[in-house]
């Protein structure tokens, strides 16, 4: 696939799960740029990915038909104040970031092609599961070009902006509620006769049918939880609940417009 040019504005997390997925698909770019104000994190990105290009200052990055803005919340406007002037009045740019609206990003741009989305680390193996909202004034033609682009990293869908934060919580940061868990039930596998790769086998498994049969199996929640009758971590299961309602809540509130 050989498409247009794209321009990273940060290099952390976010940039390398894309530059992942696209690598895995063995994307092409007229040009694929990245800026960070840490030259030794693009330089460590461009080790990894070759075919990056290193910008030399912001405003190089930001001058490409699609920039995608990888930076926390509290960093983005006055980014963008910075850019606002470069960004040409076609391109297409994405917020990847919470709680910055696209009413707030438009007033500093001239473009009217701004979405915002909430992309998932498991887009990394291009089965991420990313909401995605538009600008009203948003292009019809550049939506397709840009979903059919972002596609490349699994289940993309558009949804209403308000609930981008909802998506935030309960699906970006959801496998961070799980993963250590599993990790610990693999390694407690090798403790009980296992090794390693039955015990990691086993989990993952398990974990796959065991989310099909809560959720698919025509059965209802309770029906399903009552399939097992010895239940080891019952007696904790109300504090993981309240630990889930006070810790997550109250990061929803922080990070929502």
């Amino acid at each position: 696939m050989k498409t247009k040019s794209l321009g990273f504005i940060g290099g952390g997390r976010i940039s390398r799960i894309f530059l992942q997925a696209f690598a895995n698909r063995n994307c092409e770019f007229q040009s694929l740029m990245v800026y960070d104000t840490n030259i030794e994190v693009t330089k460590a990105l461009q080790l990894q990915f070759p075919q990056i290009e290193i910008a030399e200052s912001l405003y190089q990055a930001a001058s490409h038909s699609t920039v995608f803005i990888a930076l926390h919340p509290p960093m983005i406007m006055d980014t963008l104040d910075k850019i606002g002037e470069v960004v040409p009045d076609d391109s297409l740019v994405v917020s990847l970031a919470p709680k910055i609206t696209i009413e707030k990003i438009a007033s500093k741009l001239k473009t009217a092609n701004i979405a915002r989305m909430i992309p998932n680390a498991t887009s990394f193996v291009n089965e991420g599961y990313n909401p995605i909202t538009f600008a009203p004034a948003f292009m019809g033609n550049d939506k397709e070009k840009l979903l059919q682009l972002l596609k490349l990293l699994g289940y993309t869908f558009e949804v209403p902006e308000e609930k981008l934060e909802a998506y935030a919580l309960i699906s970006a940061m959801l496998p961070t509620y799980f993963w250590f868990q599993w990790k610990e039930l693999a390694q407690l596998g090798t403790q009980m006769g296992l090794n390693y790769e039955e015990s990691k086998a086993s989990v993952h498994q398990t974990l796959l049918s065991a989310i099909h049969l809560l959720f698919q199996s025509g059965l209802s929640e309770e029906q399903v939880m009552d399939l097992i009758p010895v239940k080891p971590i019952a007696e904790n299961q109300t504090q993981i609940c309240e630990i889930y309602q006070s810790k997550l809540l109250a990061l929803y509130e922080k990070i929502k417009p």
